[in-house]
Parts: structure tokens; sequence; C-alpha cells
């Protein structure tokens, strides 16, 4: 029986051997196939740094990821990439990305509701919080008003915790319905702009504060004199309710923990990690994870060891989130039940290197989710947990696994 090229990849998981009847080889063999090929049975990525196979999520035609796209015609999805075999055994071969929904300015901070079923996230320049529906896709706004909310997540009683850019303070939306304010200053100074926030079993409420809210897009700029507005020019009140817009940034960029007695510690100081941004446990909760971003961060995650006092120790370098000479920018991170680390990536004009990047407990890269926006942060969802949401720019696409994200949200 003739053997196809195709039949070659997967029966034998390598790409065929130049043929000198036909001269096909590894090259030509990309250029029939397509880009963004993987050769699966090895578990390589094939096309992700060879010449005229750009690591791209833009073909010709462009892929439509909506759910009404076209159907992909590869095992794995061609935007899914095993870069190791290890992580074959946590992306279902037949488990497509999707685009569920478009229309934010800037998506950030999602958070998965198991009690009702949907996934909320904020868009932090319209100042509100949307929601996606598990039942029928529907989306609409959740909450308006929300003082440029960022990171959002559900506690272990299933109350919201929201993170405000404007009001520089975290907040969780009580079963009641009302509001308490959790931690707005530290030792008598307002607090920058809380990006992120984890529960911990303990009651505990874990957050960073960079100063990213500090920006007319996501908040209001500092006062005249302020870090974000040394020379004035910028009228750090248009726009915005009596009162709002005169804090500064007193304080340096830390990680704080909040102790259900009402106490606010600064558990990491700005010299350990600076721009601290996305954070997340480990499924035991012995290490906690930290990104450092922006220009003032070094763009890489950390890692500490957790006593069983809350005192953080052993600080190392996870990753420095390199692939193929690409800077993978982190942000927002969530930790699966084997304790693995899925990481937003922004790789800013880097096509193909934006999307989400997979690290296992070691470090090791494992895996690649290719997007066609800068990824901003993920979360796993859905009844049974294995949904992977990943909140893109101005959409929200989503892709099942094999795997189960470590945390209630």
């Amino acid at each position: 029986m003739k053997t196809t090229i195709s039949q070659t990849l997967f029966d034998s998981g390598e790409p065929p051997q130049p043929n000198p009847e036909t001269g096909i080889g590894r090259r030509g063999f990309l250029a029939r196939l397509g880009a963004g090929a993987v050769a699966l049975g090895s578990g390589r990525v094939m096309g992700q740094t060879e010449p005229g196979a750009p690591p791209s999520t833009i073909t010709n035609p462009p892929r439509d990821f909506s759910p009404n796209g076209a159907p992909t015609t590869y095992f794995w999805d061609p935007d899914v990439l095993a870069v190791d075999p290890s992580f074959n055994g946590l992306a279902p071969p037949n488990a497509p990305i999707q685009r569920l929904w478009t229309g934010t300015a800037w998506a950030e901070g999602p958070a998965w509701n198991a009690v009702g079923k949907f996934l909320v996230w904020s868009d932090i320049p319209n100042s509100r919080q949307m929601r996606w529906l598990e039942d029928d896709g529907h989306v609409s706004v959740f909450r308006t008003a929300t003082n440029n909310s960022n990171g959002n997540c559900f506690d272990f009683q299933g109350r919201q915790l929201s993170c405000e850019h404007l009001t520089r303070r975290v907040v969780r939306y009580e079963l009641d319905g009302s509001i308490t304010v959790i931690a707005d200053s530290f030792k008598g100074k307002r607090l920058n702009s809380p990006n992120d926030v984890v529960p911990h079993p303990d009651g505990s409420i874990w957050f960073t504060d960079p100063p990213y809210g500090a920006q007319l897009y996501e908040g209001t700029p500092d006062p005249l004199g302020g870090k974000s507005n040394l020379q004035g020019k910028l009228n750090n009140k248009l726009g915005q309710p009596a009162g709002i817009g005169d804090a500064r940034q007193e304080l340096p960029t830390q990680v704080y923990r909040w102790d259900p007695s009402g106490q606010l510690d600064a558990v990491i100081v700005d010299d350990k990690v600076p721009n601290p941004n996305g954070l997340c446990f480990s499924p035991d909760f012995k290490k906690l994870y930290v990104s450092s971003t922006g220009p003032a961060g070094k763009n890489d995650i950390q890692v500490l060891d957790v006593g069983s006092d809350n005192k953080l120790s052993n600080q190392k370098l996870f990753v420095d989130c390199m692939v193929d000479g690409v800077k993978c920018g982190p942000d927002g991170f969530r930790a699966d039940v084997f304790g693995n680390l899925w990481c937003a990536s922004n790789a800013g004009r880097a096509v193909g290197y934006s999307g989400v990047t997979v690290w296992n407990p070691e470090g090791k890269l494992i895996g690649r989710i290719r997007l066609p926006e800068v990824c901003a942060n993920v979360t796993f969802g859905g009844p049974k947990r294995n949904r992977l949401f990943m909140i893109a720019s101005q959409s929200i696409y989503a892709v099942y696994t094999a795997t189960q994200g470590a945390s209630p949200s």
C-alpha cells in the first residue's frame, strides 16, 4: 500500500526524510501540511523555529477562532503545541481552541463561579465586569461602575473578591449583596492599585499591588508631582466622581496577606519581586508563585516556600519565560492539580508567542497555546474545572484540557 506523507506523520511520529525521487524533505513536508503543524508522536513542535514556517496563528486565510469557524483538521489543534511529550497527557487531541466572545477594551481577571456556572471577568477601561454563561454562551454585563476592577476570584465560601484600580482597594462581594472593603491602605498609606488576588484555605487573602491603575486607560493618574504625573499635565479628576483621583503612589509595589483578624502584612517587599502582578499557590499551598512585570519588573516568575506560620522563604527564579529567544512576558496564571503552571503570555509584537505557556513543577516548558491576541490572564472552569479560559486583550478564548484547576476559581 502506498504510504502518504500524512500517514508517515501519524505512524512514526517523525517528519519524513528527503526522498531522492520526489525531493520532499522536512521543509517541503511543512509546506504541504501548513504552518503550525505538530509532530504528535514525539511531542516535538514542528515549524516553531524553522525558516519559512513562522510560529503564527495567522494563516492564509486567517483562522476563525469563533464557534462558527471551520473545524480544525489536525489532532491536536494546530495552535496547541506539545513542546515536551509530557504535555500530550494534558491536552485532549480532539479539543479545539474557540473564541467565545469579543468586545472588551482590555479584558482581565477571569474567575469561575462553580455554583452559577458562569465566568466573570473585568473590562478595566470600561469599568465593568462581564459574565459568560455555561448553559448557552450568553454574555452580558455583570456589574457596572466597578472602579476599574482588575483581578477577580471566588473564595472558599463562594464570595467574589475583586481588585479595584480606581479606589486602590480589594473588596469582597458578600452573599447577601453587600460589599466589604478588605484592604485599601497599609500603615496609613493608600495602596497603589491591587492587581491579582487569591484565597487561602485558612481564610486569608493574598494580593499583589503594582502601579498599573495610575494610568488614564486603566484608572486615574497621580496628582501633580506623583510618579505617573510628574509634570502635572494630566488632569487626574476628569471623568471621575468628586474625591476620586486625589491619592498618589505612596507605597512600594509589594505582595500582601490579609488575615481574617483584619491584619495586613507585606509578605514580599518591592526589592524582592519588583512590580508583582500575577500570583497563585501550588496545589498543596506550600509554594507561592509571583510574576514580576512591566518596565520596572523582571518579566519572570519567582517561587517562594510558604511556611506553617505564613512566612515566605527560599525565593528562587522559577522561569525566565524565554521561549525560542522570545520573552513571553508573564501576567496572570493558575496551577493545575498536578502542579503545572498555566501562564498568560504577552509577547508583544512577536506574533505566535502570545497566548499561554505551560511549565511543569520543575520549571520546564512542556506546552504552548498560541492565540492571535496578547493574553493577560487565565483560569480553569466549567462543571469539571477542566476547561481553560484565556482572557486575551479584547476576547475570551477557551480550550478543554485533560487536567483540572487546583484552586476554586
